[in-house]
Formats: structure tokens, sequence, C-alpha cells
């Protein structure tokens, strides 16, 4: 049985109308973007030091705090179904992580659709890791990412392989989107539980975000791309969000190419739980984060 504080939370999302936002197409995505936060206030990171730079189009900006334990890095993508973040949530969770934690990250706001395609967000991102290479060692960087976050580092680390560069240590997920085209019939049954997303909005997003590539391409949906040599990965999986499908075959992959992966399921938890700070079910995965973290 879930806990209480999971069942206030879902309230307040149902009355907040957000699954009724991603069942329209096209997705309104400036409502969505009403939301951002882009210069955060030292409430929105609990006191956590800042520091930003920019990157090609993306602002980083790098969390410390008071107490640094490990050489280790983060370095986290947001979510935001690649039309729009972050938010006072990825705010919060980055900021709560490093503190807990005590190490260091870097958040990407990077560049979102329908201004840009997934093709230059990609380029972006991986500018983004260059510029983190100068400052940090491979080994030492750690990659975060919720939903379309998660999609972007996945493909990130895809190009990585593919063009025989530096690896970093490994990559946490939270919901991350595999398969932008949604065409696995699992997800059909699971949508009317969804209690956040609906695949029509979704894909609504992703084309916006695609240009002028289906859906299924390897660019923009990593399930299509190679998982051979993949990094060590942990991912946290919604039982009650429709991405789980997809990330369920992803996760056969990684283990069909002797990928080390931990598996942690949300029971009947929606899209990106651990995240949601008043969820019990939701804190007890941020301290299994913040654990692994700090064993690295």
């Amino acid at each position: 049985m879930n806990s209480l504080t999971y069942y206030i939370t879902a309230s307040v999302i149902k009355l907040k109308g957000i699954k009724k936002i991603f069942s329209e197409d096209p997705i309104n995505y400036q409502k969505l973007r009403k939301d951002d936060i882009h210069e955060p206030s030292s409430k929105d990171v609990f006191g956590v030091d800042l520091n930003s730079t920019h990157v090609g189009k993306s602002k980083i900006t790098q969390l410390v705090p008071k107490e640094i334990k490990s050489e280790k890095v983060i370095l986290y993508c947001h979510g935001g179904a690649s039309v729009y973040g972050p938010t006072a949530i990825n705010w919060n969770s980055i900021a709560r992580i490093v503190k807990k934690a005590s190490v260091k990250a870097y958040l990407i706001d990077y560049p979102k659709a329908p201004e840009y395609q997934i093709s230059e967000i990609n380029y972006n991102i991986d500018e983004v890791y260059s510029y983190l290479l100068k400052k940090h060692e491979a080994k030492n960087i750690i990659l975060l990412g919720d939903s379309w976050g998660g999609t972007l580092l996945v493909l990130l680390v895809q190009r990585l392989l593919n063009n025989k560069q530096p690896l970093p240590n490994s990559i946490m997920l939270i919901s991350p989107v595999m398969d932008c085209s949604f065409s696995n019939p699992n997800i059909k049954e699971i949508d009317s539980k969804d209690i956040m997303l609906s695949k029509v909005g979704v894909i609504s997003a992703k084309k916006m975000c695609s240009g002028s590539l289906d859906l299924n391409n390897k660019a923009i949906s990593p399930l299509f791309g190679s998982f051979k040599n993949f990094i060590t990965t942990y991912i946290f999986i919604g039982e009650n969000d429709i991405m789980r499908p997809d990330e369920e075959l992803f996760v056969q992959q990684l283990l069909q190419e002797n990928v080390k992966v931990e598996v942690y399921i949300g029971k009947e938890m929606p899209h990106i739980w651990v995240f949601l700070p008043l969820i019990y079910e939701g804190r007890v995965a941020m301290k299994k984060i913040i654990q692994i973290l700090s064993k690295k």
C-alpha cells in the first residue's frame, strides 16, 4: 500500500491539470514554461553556492556544497519534455543531492524545442561535456538525468562510445524517455494509470524537437542505438509511468550486453517520483541516490 503522502501528491498533480496539458496536441509548451526558473534564488537551492557560465547555447550552473568529500562531480541534465525547464523541482532536487552527498554538480540549462531541434541540442550537450573534461577527469564525472534529461545523457554516452571518446564514471537515470515514438503496445494500458503524462502530448513535444528526423531515429530515441560497452547504469522506474515499457526494454538490452545495471522500481509510482519532494517513496529513493554517490 502506498503512503498517505503519495495520495496527497497525486491529488495535487490532478488538481494542477498536468495530465490534461500532456493530453493535448499540440502541447501547450508556453503554459509549461511559466514554471521555468533560469535564475534560481537561494531558497530554490537551500543556500547552496552557485556559479554560472555559458557554454554554446547552454547556461551551466555549478552547485557547490559547503563541504566537499569527493573528487566526483555530477553533470545533471533536467527533464521537461524537451520544451521547458528547469523548474523548482529540478533545482530543489539537485541541491538536495549536492548537500547530502557533499559533491559538486553542474546543471545544464540547455536549448529547448521548438526553437531548437535535437541535432543542435545534442551538439550543445557534447560541448558541455567537453567543457567539463577540461576541469575534471572523465572517471570523476557522474551523469544524472531525469525524464528527457536522461534521454539526452544516454544519447551522449552512445556518441562518446561511437567516437571513442573518454567515458564518464556512470549514469543515473530517473524515468528516462527511451523511445520518442511511443510505439510500444504496452504503453496504452499504463496511459490510463499515469497521473501525470499521456503519450499524445509527449509525442507532440518530441515532434517539435525532432526536426526532419523520424521519432524512432537513434539520434533522438536511444533505444534504437547500441549499448555495447555502455557505462554502469542506475535506473529508477515508476510502475505507473508511460515510460516504463521502453525503460524495461532498455534494461534488457543492457543485460544482454553484460553492462552493470541496477534497477529500482517505484511500486505504483508516477513519472519522476524520485524528485517529487512530498512523497515518502520518493524520499526513500532519493536517499538511495545519495547512498550510491557517497560510495563513489
